[in-house]
């Protein structure tokens, strides 16, 4: 009994020790874990930044609209003999497209020459009785009333010649009109009648419509207040023109992009009383006949180019609840620095910057949830993800 009683306090103190040594171990442990962080100044990805000449372009909603729309109407009366074209096909201009049953114009026209022989023939013989009483009159043996009836005569014919050949002019037109032909190049749509029906009776019958698609239009609006605020900016020289024109691309409804860029033909005189906007047209060639009538699609204008634009990639822009706009700067001391700037237009994925950056500075675009204004950081440049320099580039 005695001897146990002796083992039992000697192994409390054993597992005492234990933990007492356990315990300091854990705390020295903690203690070196601040110390070793406090060392290490947090990492950023900044972009330096630099001034380049900005493309200025705006992204504007339009409709695809034909430079020429044909109606083929039936100019004379018949019945349709045949169908010249296939449908939805590229016609040029005075390609046969339909033809009208001819024999009963053909008839008339042969009636009308008729008549203009028989009115031909009247005028020789009243010019031969006119050549007659002019000899007879001097010595005379007819009347000088009867003379002037006889000239009277020979232009009576002559006018009736001229009506009869007025008249075959009208019959060999209305023959022609039984070949229906494109007046223009384009594209063919539906047949809107078919062999066998009757076309022309009372009214020009619509028979087809052909659709000129190359180029091709394409109509957007922008507010006559950008329109205003763009132009004062070239003429006080902040933005001048690209080459003096504005050059357009297409994004097409699928999202995808048009290969062919277009060129503005004109701005509207007048603006929109109800909407304030003002329509735009370019015009684009369209050999494949991708985009078609009443095609929805997104025109980008480049409008203009802004010299020594400075730019900051949107990722390391704040804004404030009331839209005041900062950036993290890091310094020549490598300390964090928070500027307010003045950012008021966007372009694809850059902030264009008026005040408060300058070229050199170093923005902060990665790691911003690291650092505070006064913080020692290391920087990696992060030039290679930042998409600055490729939504800005310089312009040639």
């Amino acid at each position: 009994m005695r001897a146990h009683t002796n083992r039992f306090p000697l192994r409390l103190m054993t597992i005492a020790a234990l933990a007492a040594i356990t315990t300091l171990a854990a705390c020295g442990d903690k203690g070196a874990a601040p110390a070793a962080a406090a060392g290490q100044a947090p990492e950023v990805g900044v972009v330096t930044i630099s001034a380049q000449n900005l493309p200025l372009a705006a992204q504007l909603p339009g409709r695809v609209n034909p430079v020429r729309v044909a109606e083929v109407r039936a100019r004379a009366a018949g019945i349709v003999l045949k169908q010249a074209f296939v449908e939805g096909s590229d016609v040029k201009a005075g390609q046969l497209l339909f033809r009208i049953d001819p024999a009963p114009l053909q008839a008339t026209l042969d009636s009308a020459k008729a008549n203009a022989d028989k009115a031909d023939a009247a005028l020789a013989q009243a010019k031969l009785q006119e050549s007659r009483y002019r000899e007879l009159v001097p010595v005379q043996a007819v009347s000088k009333q009867d003379y002037d009836n006889a000239v009277i005569a020979v232009k009576s014919s002559q006018a009736d010649l001229a009506a009869a050949k007025a008249a075959v002019q009208t019959a060999q037109l209305n023959l022609n009109y039984t070949t229906v032909t494109s007046p223009i190049s384009g594209r063919v749509g539906k047949a809107q009648v078919t062999e066998g029906a009757l076309v022309g009776q009372g009214d020009a019958t619509l028979m087809a419509t052909v659709t000129q698609t190359d180029p091709i239009y394409v109509d957007v609006t922008e507010s006559s207040t950008e329109i205003l605020r763009l132009r004062r900016a070239v003429q006080s020289g902040k933005l001048k023109n690209i080459d003096g024109a504005i050059k357009v691309n297409l994004a097409l409804e699928d999202g995808s992009l048009y290969p062919l860029p277009g060129k503005l033909l004109f701005s509207d005189i007048t603006v929109d009383q109800t909407s304030g906007m003002v329509t735009l047209r370019a015009e684009f060639p369209n050999p494949n006949h991708d985009l078609l009538p009443g095609m929805y699609v997104r025109a980008k204008l480049s409008q203009a180019v802004q010299d020594n634009a400075l730019t900051v990639p949107q990722m390391g822009l704040q804004r404030t609840s009331s839209g005041d706009a900062s950036v993290m700067v890091v310094n020549a001391e490598n300390k964090v620095e928070a500027r307010p700037v003045v950012a008021d237009t966007a372009i694809g994925n850059v902030w264009v910057v008026t005040s408060g950056l300058k070229a050199g500075d170093k923005v902060i675009v990665s790691g911003l949830q690291k650092v505070k204004p006064g913080v020692q950081v290391t920087t990696i440049d992060a030039t290679a993800s930042a998409p600055a320099a490729a939504s800005a580039p310089a312009a040639k």
